[in-house]
């Protein structure tokens, strides 16, 4: 089995900003917040008003939160999964040898 040291997680501010995360996190939070706003607040936009600042934001936070949330699982899924196949790798040559 591979030793325990070479099993450690990359740390969360690699995991959260590499891999141009942030980039695409907040693509999708422009292009999904854009489309709940409008959807969300259209009729007061529509009208002239401004919708409350907050509810706003949140709905580009959103997105934000979800797209990179999903990145995190993602890489720590396709990490673990690497693992395990070198795991079998190192199990399968040491039985053949």
């Amino acid at each position: 089995m591979l030793n325990e040291i070479s099993r450690k997680r990359a740390d969360l501010p690699s995991l959260l900003f590499g891999d141009g995360t942030p980039h695409k996190a907040a693509v999708t939070a422009l292009i999904v917040g854009t489309l709940l706003t409008a959807i969300n607040h259209g009729d007061a936009l529509l009208a002239g008003r401004f919708p409350p600042l907050l509810k706003v934001l949140l709905t580009y936070c959103v997105p934000y939160c979800v797209t990179t949330w999903g990145a995190v699982t993602g890489k720590i899924a396709q990490a673990e999964r690497q693992f395990r196949e070198q795991d079998n790798t190192a199990q399968l040559n040491r039985h053949t040898s």
